[in-house]
């Protein structure tokens, strides 16, 4: 039976490293907090301007349904809400102390490297570390 990556190496490395990266991925994840921004064309409120060939298609569809024009404002106004949003978000690490970050980037790395020690080949006969 082969062991991670198709070698010799070890299946238990690997779950490990697996779990300690899955670990520290969520903790750093909880610790980023995610808000949004008003949107802001030349100093004014840009949302209501999104709306407009949204609102403008949806109108054209519910008068003709056949109406490639109308389908493609309603398509255009969903991708630039949804740009808009993406684009005013602000991505923020919430204040935590020094001992949790190096423990949450500490488990990742620890991770990182035990899938990749898992996926060499380990040669039994040898009695110690490289």
């Amino acid at each position: 039976m082969r062991g991670a990556g198709g070698t010799s190496g070890g299946l238990g490395e690997f779950f490990l490293g697996l779990g300690l990266v899955i670990a520290g991925g969520y903790l750093l994840l909880k610790q980023v907090m995610v808000t949004s921004g008003g949107w802001s064309l030349y100093g004014y409120d840009a949302f209501g301007l999104s709306l407009v060939p949204f609102l403008l298609g949806l109108g054209i569809v519910f008068y003709n349904g056949k109406s490639i024009i109308g389908w493609f404002l309603v398509s255009a106004g969903i991708l630039i809400i949804l740009a808009g949003i993406i684009a005013n978000l602000r991505v923020y690490f919430a204040p935590t102390s020094l001992y949790n970050t190096l423990i949450i980037l500490g488990m990742i790395a620890a991770g990182v490297g035990l899938v990749a020690r898992s996926v060499r080949e380990h040669d039994s006969a040898r009695a110690g570390p490289d």
